[in-house]
């Protein structure tokens, strides 16, 4: 169906029986995800939210898959409650996707031609998946044809292009050295179309929701980082919320797994956590509405997986540096090597004892409650002006006249 004769959301919803509250929750879900930086999102309700999402018609959205696992897809599917799913499906027109339409071989390729013919300039393309380019991109073909003509051919009349998971954004996987397809992102080979970064392994949904709705709402797509990944969604790193940072400030870390620091909790900085370098909103924007579920949360360091450099570029179990967040100078140094006990160490033992011997002195005595010195003061007063009333004593050797 051409989108000019799609139902409005609000309609088309209607018609599903999905419940006003339902639409509600997710406008306010878009809220949380994008509290900033997206034009839809800075309304102050979401009611307000939904009645601009409700008046815009369905878009129409072409998903392809070349080098991926479809774990893209899977987390956009395996929502913790099903009907999340189903809403979101609901609100966008997924018109072609090779994992969940019922159409395969001919049947498929009739079904891509005709939603490009039908939304041509009005869709947006998803792309999950690295495209291979060595060798003219004879290491995957779909239809007989290369993955990278068949991209290139979809996005000429596309809106708008999406690259969904790291492998879409820059490789991801199948890039790792040593790259034998010369697998490279979206932006790499696409040209003269807005270009958005979703990365991750995988991202979260909400962020492509709420990147489609804002341009099919407000026109325009979301302001973007130099890597082209939305700032609402990458524009802090993981480090900045991380729910251990307080024992990173602390000097408290994991040095092995199953080690004491890990059962309490502790930093894993120290076995190679990449989030001082990871821009990401996983400790903010849980996945599947599930709190905790993602790696820190799960007691795994971060990997790095939205960044370029990081993932595939550095050991597993290797520190980053770290740039714009170190603990205090109160506190302990992240790594610190056995040394002699030198005088300024000596003092600080010495003052830390006196404190301590102080305080068990103060502890040790009994003091008064208020009510108990405000008795002992009046009794106090009461006893002065007794004594204030009795006659002076004459003084000796004074006759009188």
């Amino acid at each position: 169906m051409k989108t000019g004769e799609r139902d409005t959301i609000a309609a088309h919803l209607k018609k599903c029986g999905v419940s006003r509250r339902s639409f509600l929750q997710l406008c306010s879900t878009l809220m949380v995800t994008a509290p900033v930086g997206l034009s839809l999102t800075s309304k102050a309700t979401a009611a307000q939210i939904a009645k601009i999402v409700g008046k815009a018609r369905r878009p129409s959205v072409i998903w392809l898959h070349f080098q991926d696992c479809t774990g893209c897809t899977e987390t956009l599917l395996r929502t913790s409650a099903p009907d999340v799913a189903h809403l979101i499906l609901d609100v966008i027109s997924l018109d072609y996707h090779e994992t969940l339409m019922a159409a395969s071989g001919a049947q498929a390729e009739a079904a891509l031609r005709s939603a490009i013919a039908d939304n041509a300039g009005k869709y947006v393309l998803v792309v999950e998946g690295a495209i291979p380019t060595r060798d003219d991109g004879v290491y995957m073909q779909l239809g007989g044809r290369p993955a990278i003509q068949l991209a290139k051919e979809v996005a000429t009349q596309a809106a708008a292009v999406i690259a969904i998971g790291s492998c879409a954004s820059w490789g991801g996987v199948p890039s790792a050295d040593p790259n034998p397809t010369g697998a490279v992102g979206v932006d790499s080979v696409i040209s003269g179309k807005p270009i958005v970064n979703l990365p991750g392994c995988p991202p979260n949904p909400y962020n492509l929701l709420a990147v489609v709705l804002e341009y099919v709402t407000m026109g325009r797509l979301p302001e973007l980082d130099p890597y082209g990944r939305p700032r609402f969604a990458y524009d802090r790193v993981i480090h900045e919320n991380c729910p251990r940072r307080a024992h990173f400030d602390a000097g408290r870390f994991a040095v092995a797994f199953g080690d004491e620091g890990h059962r309490k909790g502790y930093c894993l900085y120290k076995l190679g956590c990449k989030g001082p370098v990871t821009h990401a909103a996983c400790a903010t924007r849980h996945f599947n509405e599930i709190p905790g579920v993602w790696p820190i949360g799960t007691g795994v360091p971060c990997m790095g997986c939205t960044e370029k450099g990081v993932i595939w570029q550095m050991g597993t179990f290797e520190t980053v540096p770290i740039h714009l967040a170190t603990p205090p100078d109160t506190y302990p140094p992240i790594f610190s090597t056995a040394g002699q006990l030198k005088v300024g160490a000596a003092a600080l033992v010495g003052a830390i004892a006196g404190a301590v011997g102080g305080a068990t002195w103060v502890a040790s005595q009994r003091f008064h409650s208020s009510m108990e010195a405000g008795v002992t003061r009046i009794a106090a007063d009461r006893a002065h002006a007794e004594k204030a009333k009795q006659p002076s004593e004459k003084p000796a050797g004074k006759k009188e006249d």
